[in-house]
């Protein structure tokens, strides 16, 4: 079962240290225990671009498609044996990046 841990950032946040070595130790974690198949940080909202190729003309905006505080600042993926592993899995991910998370099962 694979799922997705988003890190809900409400602003430009600047690691401490500590928070970077407890980011290092859990990734270090789940990839010896072949759990992560993906992990990264994203840029802030501002830079990204909204585009709409539903029809013939194609629209581009800058920024987010939803402008609002809180956003996605990283993510990983991970593939575990159950949604228990993944709650406890996205706890200790949100104690090593001290931030708010969301966890939302693939599909597929």
């Amino acid at each position: 079962m694979r799922y997705l841990i988003s890190v809900i950032d409400t602003g430009p946040h600047i690691s401490t240290s500590e928070e970077m070595n407890a980011i290092d130790a859990f990734n270090d974690k789940i990839q010896s225990a072949g759990q992560r198949v993906l992990a990264c940080g994203l840029h802030l909202p501002a830079t990204a671009l909204t585009i709409d190729a539903r029809s013939d003309e194609v629209l581009i905006s800058e920024g987010p498609v939803n402008n609002t505080q809180e956003f996605m600042s990283g993510f990983w993926i991970v593939d575990v044996d159950s949604a228990e592993t993944a709650k406890q899995l996205a706890i200790e991910g949100s104690r090593a990046c001290q931030l708010k998370v969301e966890l939302r099962q693939l599909h597929g």
